[in-house]
């Protein structure tokens, strides 16, 4: 941990600034787009890290059974693998959005070596599946300055979460995942959830997925429409 401040510290304060907005409370209160508010009707439902094969078509499914339509944000590397997947996900409706090539920090990054990830994501990503991406979830949540200059460039809007499962902990189960987001889950929130265990531990996605139809069953008794990041920010105005 020290090691990584120490990392932090010696970088630009310009690229390393934005990085306070990983902190909830400060995205909240300054910045609630970023944090993903929106009506107070809706909710916005994400995925990080896919598409899998193991794992997301049993996303896919449970989605389609309570007709509800999410943002799945894609890593490069995994799209590059299973580019047929990524073209099921936006034919079921989806929206489809950009997570970077690889999950690595941006924070060790600089302007170049960013730019070149997230245009490689991005170009990738509209390729294969035909839709342009609108958003930008960097790994781990963490913006940096290199991060934000590449996603204007790109026509990228970075979006992060107000609640999440801490689903990728090999701890984490159906009922811890559900507890996790709905503590913090409100409406015009948006959820983080995982479609894919790649960064995470080994099958972690199995909690996500259990936890998944109950927080649908739960927004729908709250009165709020479950949809993808697009139409919150769109319905927002």
């Amino acid at each position: 941990m020290r090691a990584g401040w120490a990392v932090a510290a010696a970088l630009p304060a310009w690229h390393v600034a934005p990085i306070v907005t990983a902190l909830p409370f400060v995205r909240r209160r300054f910045f609630p787009g970023l944090h993903g508010a929106g009506p107070p009707d809706r909710v916005a439902l994400t995925f990080d890290d896919g598409p899998d094969p193991e794992s997301t078509p049993r996303f896919l499914e449970v989605l389609a059974e309570h007709r509800v339509r999410a943002t799945f944000f894609l890593l490069g590397v995994m799209l590059q693998r299973s580019p047929d997947l990524g073209r099921e996900i936006v034919a079921a409706g989806h929206e489809v959005a950009v997570h970077g090539w690889r999950h690595d920090n941006m924070l060790r990054r600089g302007p170049v070596a960013t730019a070149r990830d997230l245009t490689r994501a991005r170009a990738l990503i509209t390729a294969v599946t035909g839709q342009t991406p609108r958003f930008l979830r960097p790994p781990y949540g963490l913006l940096t300055g290199s991060t934000l200059l590449a996603a204007r460039r790109l026509g990228l809007a970075p979006v992060l979460w107000s609640c999440w499962g801490r689903d990728w902990a090999a701890t984490a189960t159906a009922d811890s995942v559900y507890d996790t987001v709905r503590a913090d889950l409100s409406g015009g929130g948006t959820i983080l959830l995982h479609d894919s265990s790649c960064t995470s531990a080994p099958g972690a996605w199995r909690a996500a997925l259990g936890a998944l139809p109950r927080l649908l069953t739960e927004c729908r008794r709250q009165g709020w429409t479950v949809g993808p990041v697009g139409a919150h920010r769109d319905v927002a105005g």
